[in-house]
């Protein structure tokens, strides 16, 4: 399981593009984490589903609105990152006003995922594979905090946690 110290696996991971430019074709897009994360602070933050209940109410309209706090602490880029499809994160970030504060990075295989350790098996709900709810704090690919959720909890991976880890890390 990932843990402070630890590079964040390499794989890559995909996010719809509204508007063309800076390379990136509009539509899905892939973008390897290794390069991503190069020489930047990224806060990260991961859940189980696109469009659930307590990931749609708390988790991403937090770091929405501690976005520019969160910028203000150090970070580079907020990441949220979840086992479905470029193209369900896409709609899910217009729904929740994410552009240009929240990347919505999709996981579709939940091959990235497998790789950190955090997987969460809701196949008995239907759902399949899927990421755990945490957040993790990320300095040129390096885990400096992570906050791993227990099952059914929203306590330790919310934007106002992440937030003073990104004060304390600036210092």
């Amino acid at each position: 399981m990932l843990k402070v110290g630890d590079k964040l696996p390499a794989g890559s991971l995909q996010e719809f593009i509204e508007v063309e430019g800076n390379g990136c074709a509009i539509g899905p897009n892939s973008f390897e984490v290794e390069k991503s994360t190069a020489g930047k602070t990224i806060a990260l933050f991961a859940l189980p589903g696109a469009y659930t209940p307590t990931c749609s109410a708390k988790h991403v309209p937090g770091y929405v609105e501690k976005a520019d706090a969160l910028k203000a602490a150090g970070v580079d880029e907020i990441w949220c990152v979840s086992v479905n499809d470029a193209f369900v994160m896409g709609a899910w970030g217009r729904d929740q006003k994410t552009a240009g504060k929240v990347r919505m990075m999709a996981d579709g295989s939940a091959a990235w995922t497998q790789a950190t350790g955090l997987t969460l098996d809701l196949t008995a709900r239907g759902m399949g594979l899927r990421s755990n709810r945490y957040s993790a704090l990320v300095v040129d690919g390096v885990v400096k905090t992570i906050n791993v959720e227990a099952p059914g909890k929203f306590e330790v991976s919310d934007a106002d946690t992440m937030l003073a880890q990104a004060r304390a890390l600036k210092g």
